[in-house]
């Protein structure tokens, strides 16, 4: 088992930058892939930015340029660095990783960004 801890969120007026935190608990050393996805009000929950053991990290378009995704030294931390933040970026954000074939959330963040 996995526990996710996201930090962070918060509310930033546009241009602004936010980083948020996800720290993991509890059975760490299996896991691979450690990624961001949001949610906004009536939209479908979307990935933004995954990191995989090997160092790749991929992007959304949306969101290309503007947010990084880096993993901690103990490789059971994610952060998600995010600048220049725009109005669409509002969303809940939620810590996603997987370890032995099983996925797992985070309880989500707040993002809010106003214009």
């Amino acid at each position: 088992q996995v526990q996710l801890v996201e930090s962070g969120g918060g509310l930033v007026q546009a241009g602004g930058s936010l980083t948020l935190s996800c720290t993991a608990s509890g059975s760490t050393s299996s896991i691979n892939v450690m990624a961001w996805y949001r949610q906004a009000p009536g939209k479908q929950r979307e990935l933004v930015a995954v990191s995989t053991p090997d160092g790749a990290t991929n992007y959304v378009d949306s969101v290309k340029g503007r947010f990084t995704i880096s993993r901690g030294g103990a490789k059971n931390t994610v952060y998600l660095q995010m600048n220049s933040l725009k109005p669409a970026d509002t969303a809940v954000y939620f810590c996603y990783a997987v370890s032995l074939g099983r996925n797992y959330w985070g309880q989500g963040t707040q993002v809010t960004v106003s214009s």
